[in-house]
């Protein structure tokens, strides 16, 4: 009886084994999983240049700067990210501006604590964002901006 219960016993264990086993090979891991495309985000992006502004508009016939940052990651990533710019700059790693990539958010505002707008940099010192003059490319470092900081939404190829 204790060997028939003790080969029961491992039989089932070693089927579960096999089982994790064979989910894990299956699975995407984390990395492949946050591999984004920057040219599908990309794509995105400027296929809503020339858009109108609209103040709290998430698209996708008006934008404001938060809402289109969030769209073009659901449609170009799959990747929900936070819905306001103060949010986003709270949410995800920063990184200095030597070290920015195209696909990263850059941030505007009065401080830290008080991000006010955001782009998404596109590469060569410019960004896509939405503001008064709808969805445009301009320099990232204009005289009416204010640079915050820069973060990285995920791996981006």
């Amino acid at each position: 009886m204790k060997t028939t219960f003790t080969n029961i016993l491992l039989s089932v264990m070693a089927a579960v084994a096999f089982a994790i086993a064979g989910i894990a090979i299956t699975q995407p891991t984390d990395a492949s999983a946050a591999t984004m495309s920057y040219n599908k985000i990309h794509k995105v992006a400027k296929a809503q240049l020339g858009k109108p502004y609209g103040w709290g508009s998430t698209g996708p016939s008006r934008f404001d700067c938060s809402g289109l940052t969030s769209y073009v990651y659901k449609k170009g990533a799959s990747k929900k990210i936070p819905r306001t710019a103060q949010a986003q700059y709270n949410k995800f790693k920063h990184v200095s501006y030597k070290n920015i990539k195209k696909g990263d958010l850059v941030f505007f505002g009065g401080s830290k604590r008080s991000i006010s707008h955001v782009g998404l940099y596109v590469g060569k010192g410019k960004m896509i964002d939405s503001q008064n003059r709808g969805v445009v490319t301009e320099a990232v470092h204009a005289p009416w901006w204010h640079a915050v900081g820069y973060a990285r939404v995920g791996n981006l190829q």
